[in-house]
């Protein structure tokens, strides 16, 4: 299984494991990944993510097959959000199961590097009254070059 979504509804955790283990009952290694909307200098009031439908779906699908075609993963599923956040909102899940957990791990690490670097979201910060897009960051890039991909033309 491999399912991706991009919503504006909070996820929750628990419901997602669930749907994990449901499609791959004999998995012997389950990772998780949520990113949250951060504010280390406590000056962000909001974040607001902007997308093209169904392009960063297939963006994320074509991310998360990759992953599954490089290393025995059994399951996937990946919620990206969109709309207005706030500080320490849930904004991207990624779950992965596999029967071991090397496995696990790396194709839950790959898919966030290249969800950072390849998939399309548009990022408006606002940090004490101020707009600012939010450009890519070249640590992310260099994150999928790791991998030994070059970074697509994307968005951070």
């Amino acid at each position: 299984m491999l399912s991706v979504a991009v919503q504006t509804e909070d996820f929750s955790l628990d419901d997602a494991f669930r749907r994990l283990r449901q499609a791959a009952p004999g998995a012997g290694a389950e990772v998780a990944f949520v990113g949250l909307v951060r504010d280390q200098a406590g000056s962000v009031s909001s974040l607001t993510l902007e997308h093209y439908p169904g392009m960063s779906e297939r963006s994320m699908l074509a991310v998360c097959q990759r992953a599954a075609e490089r290393w025995p993963l059994l399951a996937v599923e990946a919620i990206h959000r969109v709309g207005t956040l706030g500080p320490g909102d849930q904004i991207v899940l990624v779950l992965v199961s596999s029967a071991h957990r090397h496995a696990a791990f790396a194709g839950a690490q790959y898919i966030m590097d290249a969800f950072k670097s390849e998939v399309v979201f548009w990022k408006l910060e606002n940090r004490d009254g101020e707009k600012t897009w939010i450009e890519a960051a070249p640590s992310d890039r260099s994150a999928l070059a790791a991998w030994g991909e070059a970074s697509g033309e994307g968005a951070p």
